[in-house]
């Protein structure tokens, strides 16, 4: 079985190229990306892989710029030659599910969700990029496009792999196709259990609007009781920091290396989680150390967390809600059970990933094969 992995690109190295690396690591294959960063894989199981690029790579300011190149995507994806492969495993948020094969080939999709600023994030798009008269014509004729082509190019697989539920029922919503649900690898190994809990909550993430730190700080400076401890940093920090000034319950912690992170998770009382994320992989990594979540209730952290077992939910946004819910989560202080915890986390391990990909592709593979051959 001769495989070839297709992926946008590699700018950064988050939650979609964990995935990546993990298949890479199930099936070494030539990468193909639209562009990449080298820095960004880097220290991976990528670091040796044979990335092929297309033109977008000798682009003046790419790895900055790509996001205003949205409208070529579809047609770089499809200058991929892939004949020579027997399968072709995409990993897809955006257009790598529209690599051309032919019917002689198996395609399987790891879809990290339907291309979001496309569909559900349409309207929000338009609003927060401030765009007006012509360019919001422009932008909206593009994503028209990008539609049309999105549910033509959903045709072009053979088989798609959700990474939640959550994003199954989009897939099914917007392409009436049926997903099977493998959650994305957690590195649950590397988050220890740590039972010896103290008397602060914490909360961790890149500083950008949609984390909703600053919901999570106001929330905390309305109660000087409780100590706040925040990881992170991104366009929002000077935001954050004004909201969190003469509050010295509240501490900013700034970037911290993975190590301090970890040690931070370990002894938190809770973790405060107030994204609606797709999957959401942060409070899993919590939940390993044995640390209870109070986490808005939507998107993958109603799979991710247990209400009443692993955690909390609150059901809006905002700072009045998730004060409601950290007083519902210090109600059951004494009832959190750390190793139960991090026995739940332990669903989304790399290793069961591995094991549920693995099994996926070479049983679509025989049903292929056997198909082909009658």
């Amino acid at each position: 079985m001769k495989t070839a992995i297709v992926h946008e690109w590699l700018s950064t190295f988050a939650g979609a190229e964990k995935v990546l690396e993990e298949i890479y690591a199930l099936y070494p294959s030539p990468v193909y990306t639209l562009f990449q960063d080298k820095e960004s894989v880097a220290g991976s199981f990528l670091k040796d892989a044979e990335i092929r690029t297309t033109s977008l790579q000798k682009f003046p300011l790419v790895k900055k710029l790509y996001r205003k190149l949205l409208a070529l995507f579809p047609r770089k994806i499809e200058e991929f030659d892939l004949r020579e492969y027997d399968v072709v495993l995409s990993s897809s948020h955006s257009v790598a599910k529209g690599a051309l094969t032919n019917t002689g080939q198996l395609h399987i999709c790891y879809i990290h969700t339907p291309v979001r600023y496309a569909w559900d994030l349409y309207f929000r798009y338009l609003e927060e990029a401030g765009f007006k008269g012509i360019m919001r014509w422009y932008a909206a004729k593009v994503l028209h496009g990008l539609r049309t082509w999105d549910i033509i190019s959903a045709n072009r697989v053979d088989h798609f792999i959700a990474n939640s539920e959550n994003i199954a029922r989009r897939v099914k919503k917007i392409y009436r196709r049926d997903a099977e649900v493998i959650y994305p690898p957690v590195d649950v190994d590397g988050f220890s259990l740590y039972e010896k809990k103290e008397d602060f909550y914490l909360t961790a993430s890149r500083f950008v609007a949609y984390k909703k730190i600053d919901v999570i700080v106001e929330a905390f400076t309305k109660r000087p009781n409780r100590k706040l401890r925040v990881i992170g940093d991104g366009p929002d920090r000077k935001k954050i920091a004004k909201i969190a000034a003469g509050h010295p319950n509240i501490e900013l912690l700034g970037y911290r290396p993975f190590a301090e992170l970890k040690e931070q998770m370990q002894k938190a009382k809770g973790f405060v989680f107030a994204a609606d994320e797709d999957f959401g992989i942060i409070p899993v990594e919590a939940q390993a150390c044995g640390t209870p979540v109070i986490a808005f209730g939507a998107g993958g952290a109603l799979e991710t967390v247990k209400g009443g077992e692993t955690g909390v939910f609150f059901a809006g946004q905002t700072p009045d809600s998730i004060n409601d819910a950290v007083h519902d989560f210090e109600k059951k202080e004494n009832k959190w059970d750390a190793k139960k915890i991090r026995k739940h986390a332990e669903k989304f391990s790399t290793a069961v990933f591995r094991h549920r990909f693995k099994e996926f592709v070479e049983a679509k593979y025989e049903e292929f094969r056997g198909g082909r051959k009658s």
